[in-house]
């Protein structure tokens, strides 16, 4: 009896036990999920903000080099080295276009073991480009030119809005990004089979830039859509766009691989992207678009627009005077079409130099703020275009009103700045969880929409479903608004290995989405979800470290006032404190400062200047280099890169001295700082080893990488060095 008494008791102590080491192990796992989520999270965040602070920086960039074009006298050499990216609209019949881009007298050399073409195509020619790309083979620019020859007279013939439809024998399969990673591309191809008339295909937009093969997906997608008319379609994306293909890296890739008629090429794409339809509807009840929409998106007026006429979507197209000779009055024109303006000069002998003005004129939180912003409305500008229009008048004899091949108010009206703002938010805009239609302040362009837009939007024309892109997301899809829109985006591992699945979706007609996800590198299969979260968050950290340092006078005097006593220590507090207050990227600072500071001293304070030695940068020896320019250049890197690849005008690779002082000081009026001639001669003289009086430019940006490989994020793609706030908060910087 005893015995029983003590074996019961023995039990129940045992189960005891047993009772709180699961507790304890369930504490323990809801502990390390809970730490897994939040790592997750704040490495996302961090990914997530600087491609967006990218992005604004770009917007920004393109709205102050288009202020200075309408601002600074033609002959001014800060006008001179950007006017060409302004040539988007010249006026000229198609037959002329097609002989500058005439690829006859191209001829393909007997050792070329590339892919030929022959047209019109085949499907096995089609199926044959894939596999030659898949082995790493270039399409000759010959056979390049022809396909985007053939691609843009198909695209002309289609609508803004593509209609199409299901039936049961066959599903349509819809991809988001593709972000010029092929090995995605080719994945979905082996998942769903090639397009085909069994496999129709929608494709919508953002197939270039950031990734290294974007001209193989370009040629793959538009092979296909030449033999299968009626079953690929693709839709626009804001990447489809030459201005924003400077900085994220598609410029750079087409110079780099076709050299010789590069030029060409990626004019004929300008062309062709300005054609891509703007969005597609399915079975009439699915609307499938890149970014988004806004509160007065209206499809009826999107059908209508003359989407051409929008080569970049940053800005609406300048006022043209088209008159019966066929010349344009007030765009500049292509030199390499060898088209005279005399008119036209003889007119803008007449624009005055005027100031620049405040930062407000060009910094703007928004592409429809800048527009309202810097319209002319003094006496002084009104009295010139006055002599403008009389000096026009005078010159060209009136034609008949059935002889101009387009009003010149058709093209500067209110209509066309509603256009415009339409085509905007439809490739900027992103969804938002609020009720309401505000600006993107984070991209700089369209608009954040919520819930209650969606159910009037779809409610005004009879759809049930939106499917848009233009969101990284880390299982590749999202749904949000009662799920009433579908974030799809197909470029898997996109900021870095393991950071996201890609996904596609197919539709039938139930019109009820089925959802593929996939990872193209099968690394990352192999991967546990720890290994691949600490695999990410190692390259995000990175990539965090980069920005503090970039940051790094700004951070010191934010430490300087919380250390009153100028110890050169701060609490952890206060660090974390003067670090949110100058990155703006809401981030648990104290959590990460196990991952970011290393010098503590004994009584757990931080020794900041010991961090920025930890966090310096290896590089070229710069010691003679002023420290502000230095810190400048590690900062908007990006920024100084984009304007160096529009100062290059024959995509040589080289700038002459002259020119890198002419950039630096376009950066220096942008920024609103000073930069002395003195700094800038010495940093010539740096990077000017050889004496040749040029610089090279990809090894100039090279030797002032902030770390000695590029990550993942930032091969292919330039990132901005800087948060949102940066260039309001430089102005008013005693260090800088």
């Amino acid at each position: 009896m005893g015995c029983g008494v003590s074996k019961s008791g023995h039990f129940h102590k045992h189960s005891g036990k047993a009772l709180r080491a699961a507790v304890l192990i369930q504490r323990w796992y809801r502990q390390y999920v809970a730490r897994t989520e939040m790592r997750r999270r704040y490495t996302w965040n961090i990914f997530q903000s600087i491609e967006y602070s990218g992005e604004q920086a770009q917007i920004k960039l393109y709205n102050f080099l288009g202020y200075l074009m309408d601002n600074f006298t033609p002959s001014s050499n800060e006008r001179n080295l950007i006017s060409h990216i302004f040539r988007e609209n010249e006026v000229c019949q198609d037959a002329e276009w097609e002989r500058y881009f005439c690829y006859n007298n191209i001829e393909v050399p007997e050792i070329y073991s590339g892919p030929h073409l022959t047209f019109p195509l085949t499907a096995n020619q089609a199926v044959g480009l894939v596999e030659a790309f898949r082995n790493k083979k270039q399409l000759h620019s010959r056979y390049v030119l022809q396909l985007l020859m053939e691609t843009w007279k198909r695209l002309r013939m289609l609508p803004n809005i593509n209609r199409i439809s299901t039936c049961h024998s066959k599903e349509i399969a819809i991809c988001g990004d593709l972000h010029g990673q092929l090995e995605d591309l080719l994945l979905i191809f082996y998942k769903n089979g090639m397009p085909s008339l069994e496999k129709p295909y929608v494709f919508n937009g953002d197939f270039v830039d950031r990734g290294k093969d974007s001209i193989e997906i370009l040629l793959i997608l538009f092979s296909f859509m030449l033999v299968y008319p009626g079953d690929v379609y693709l839709n626009r994306g804001n990447h489809e766009d030459h201005i924003v293909n400077l900085r994220y890296g598609f410029t750079k890739e087409v110079l780099t691989k076709y050299r010789m008629h590069g030029k060409r090429i990626l004019k004929l794409l300008q062309k062709i992207f300005s054609w891509l339809p703007l969005a597609t509807v399915i079975d009439q009840k699915v609307l499938v678009l890149h970014g988004g929409i806004s509160d007065s998106t209206d499809l009826g007026i999107l059908a209508r627009v003359d989407r051409h006429n929008y080569v970049s979507a940053l800005r609406p197209p300048k006022k043209r005077h088209h008159v019966a000779t066929g010349i344009s009055i007030d765009s500049d024109t292509d030199e390499d079409l060898g088209f005279s303006n005399k008119i036209g000069q003889r007119r803008a002998s007449l624009v005055y130099p005027k100031p620049l003005g405040t930062r407000d004129c060009f910094h703007n939180r928004s592409l429809q703020d800048l527009t309202d912003r810097i319209k002319a409305n003094t006496e002084d500008e009104l009295e010139i275009r006055r002599k403008k229009q009389s000096l026009l008048n005078s010159a060209v004899s009136k034609p008949e009103k059935d002889s101009m091949s387009v009003s010149s108010e058709s093209l500067n009206s209110d209509n066309t700045k509603e256009e415009w703002k339409q085509i905007l938010d439809l490739l900027w805009s992103d969804p938002m969880s609020q009720d309401g239609c505000v600006p993107n302040e984070v991209r700089g362009g369209g608009c954040y929409w919520g819930p209650n837009v969606t159910e009037d939007f779809l409610n005004r024309h009879s759809l049930q479903l939106i499917i848009r892109s233009h969101e990284c997301k880390e299982d590749g899809y999202e749904f949000c608004h009662n799920r009433k829109v579908l974030t799809l985006f197909s470029a898997s591992n996109y900021y870095d290995v393991g950071s996201n699945r890609g996904a596609y979706v197919k539709l039938g007609p139930d019109l009820v989405p089925y959802l593929i996800q996939y990872q193209a590198s099968s690394m990352t299969r192999e991967l546990t979800v720890r290994q691949s979260v600490g695999q990410t968050e190692r390259s995000a950290l990175k990539v965090l470290r980069e920005q503090l340092f970039a940051h790094k006078s700004d951070l010191i005097c934010a430490f300087k006032k919380f250390d009153r006593g100028n110890t050169g220590h701060v609490s952890l507090n206060d660090w974390a404190s003067a670090v949110e207050s100058v990155m703006h990227l809401n981030l648990p600072w104290r959590m990460l400062r196990c991952q970011l500071v290393t010098c503590k001293t004994s009584d757990g304070m931080i020794d900041y200047q010991d961090w920025f030695n930890e966090l310096a940068i290896k590089g070229p020896n710069t010691d003679h280099i002023d420290q502000s320019l230095l810190e400048t250049l590690y900062r908007h890197r990006s920024t100084l890169e984009t304007i160096f690849r529009i100062v290059d005008t024959d995509n040589s690779g080289f700038i002459t001295i002259e020119d890198f002082r002419q950039t630096w000081k376009l950066l220096s009026v942008y920024l609103k700082m000073e930069i002395t001639e003195e700094a800038i001669s010495d940093l010539a003289v740096t990077i000017d080893s050889n004496q040749d009086g040029s610089i090279d430019i990809d090894e100039f940006m090279e030797a002032f990488r902030l770390t000695d490989k590029k990550s993942r994020l930032e091969r292919g793609r330039s990132m901005f060095m800087g948060t949102t706030t940066d260039l309001t908060k430089l102005e008013g910087n005693p260090n800088i």
